[in-house]
């Protein structure tokens, strides 16, 4: 059975041409054959799958489906809790305790009737581009085993990349769904902050969708932007027409911004195929102007610096014989929070604000903003971050972060190649709470930009 998207599946099953148990067991024979080398998922159960698919098939039989997925195979970032199962955060330092409820997005997920393949692996505490591990084996790059899928969604991106379901769902307190989506060449969606419940809340933090196409994405997001009373931070809930993607590019304002104001250079190839990305969306009607840089090093170190102090605060909880099997860079950066002075935290936390009233600001005057998702390919799959360096932690999020501080709507969408076929991401930020409308001219560009490559 060919790949098929999950909006081509719903449309199958509603004519009987397609069951969920054939799309189920389609996807667990591509996990059995693939997982040994790509190590995305974690908590892989295939009896169960193969039961809710039983169970779905029988609903959309008797013309009863529980909601808009019901019945396509998904998978769950691994810190998305799911009743029974531990939350090892991606490290060895967690004691494994099953969860006694379903997080948020497990809980739309099951109300609407999806199927459960499996939780994703990510990296120890989510604080990492890259899919190293303390817990779980080292996820890979599908498009290049030898590099990383990015972070801290990777096994999510890899699952989405390699087709284990249509729908998968990761999180993003820095770029943690965008960064990997980029270099696995998928859509990933961060959306407006509070637009998709999460437990526990925080500031910053956001779920959502990795797919291979918008449509798929906009589908998953009228099932994970429903609302959950435990977080109190989420928005008031919103009838949004997640499906309605049209739309006319004439004189839609959209800012180019190439330079991130600190961190990585942009590499040529990255930066060339943001400007094509915009060439395209010019010649379909859209004003391109320049964005001129709003990050500082100020902004970024601040907020490296309070991240380094909350993570040493769950950190020193931990015992000290668990503590010792925390991945080493992640045990490193953390610690050095220990001796940051209460002013030195304040200030770096005083940054959250510093960077959304910057980015307010320099992307104000425009209806969107494009940009590279990340500045750099993506480096080896051994490599902790791009720099490898726990003092330089997150010089490659400039791009990204902004819009988790700002809350800003912001989705990841390949834009084309390098040299080594190593997928290019393209950012597109929109304003605050506009999530449709930055999916409609992520949609419009998957239409005027070149063919793509089959998928790995």
């Amino acid at each position: 059975m060919p790949d098929l998207s999950a909006v081509e599946l719903i449309a199958a099953y509603r004519t009987g041409t397609l069951s969920p148990v054939e799309a189920t067991e389609n996807a667990i024979t591509r996990i059995e054959a693939l997982e040994p080398t790509l190590h995305a998922l974690y908590a892989f159960d295939p009896a169960s799958a193969r039961a809710e698919a039983k169970a779905s098939e029988a609903r959309w039989r008797s013309g009863e489906p529980l909601g808009p997925i019901d019945g396509i195979p998904l998978t769950l970032k691994e810190n998305i809790a799911t009743r029974g199962t531990p939350v090892p955060l991606g490290t060895a330092g967690t004691e494994l305790i099953p969860a006694d409820a379903d997080a948020p997005a497990a809980a739309r997920v099951h109300e609407s009737g999806g199927v459960l393949l499996a939780k994703t692996t990510m990296p120890d505490y989510g604080m990492l581009t890259s899919g190293l591990s303390s817990f779980h084996t080292a996820a890979r790059n599908p498009w290049d085993t030898t590099r990383t899928p990015g972070g801290s969604s990777a096994g999510a991106a890899v699952a989405a990349a390699v087709g284990y379901g249509p729908l998968h769902v990761g999180t993003d307190i820095g770029g943690s769904i965008r960064l990997p989506a980029g270099w696995c060449g998928l859509v990933g969606l961060k959306p407006s902050f509070g637009r998709v419940p999460v437990d526990p809340p925080f500031l910053g933090r956001a779920a959502g969708p990795m797919t291979r196409t918008v449509a798929d994405t906009a589908l998953f997001m009228s099932v994970l932007s429903r609302p959950d009373p435990r977080d109190q931070l989420s928005l008031p809930p919103e009838d949004i027409t997640w499906d309605a993607l049209d739309v006319d590019l004439a004189g839609v304002r959209i800012g180019l911004q190439l330079d991130p104001g600190v961190g990585l250079d942009v590499e040529p190839e990255i930066r060339a195929a943001v400007v094509e990305a915009a060439r395209l969306l010019e010649a379909a009607g859209a004003v391109i102007e320049p964005v001129e840089p709003f990050l500082t090093r100020e902004m970024l170190d601040g907020l490296d610096r309070f991240w380094r102090v909350r993570a040493w605060s769950d950190l020193s909880k931990v015992p000290e014989e668990r503590r010792r099997q925390v991945l080493p860079y992640i045990a490193e950066w953390a610690t050095s929070g220990a001796g940051i002075s209460g002013l030195d935290t304040y200030t770096g936390f005083a940054q959250i604000d510093a960077i959304s009233v910057a980015a307010l600001k320099a992307t104000g005057p425009f209806d969107f903003v494009l940009s590279p998702v990340c500045p750099v390919s993506a480096p080896p799959a051994e490599h902790p971050s791009p720099t490898n360096d726990p003092q330089r932690p997150f010089e490659h999020i400039a791009f990204t972060v902004p819009y988790n501080m700002s809350g800003q709507p912001a989705v990841s969408v390949n834009c084309g190649y390098t040299g080594e076929n190593q997928p290019v991401g393209l950012q597109i930020a929109g304003r605050r709470f506009d999530d449709l409308g930055v999916l409609r001219l992520a949609a419009a560009f998957e239409r005027v930009r070149p063919a793509q490559l089959p998928w790995p």
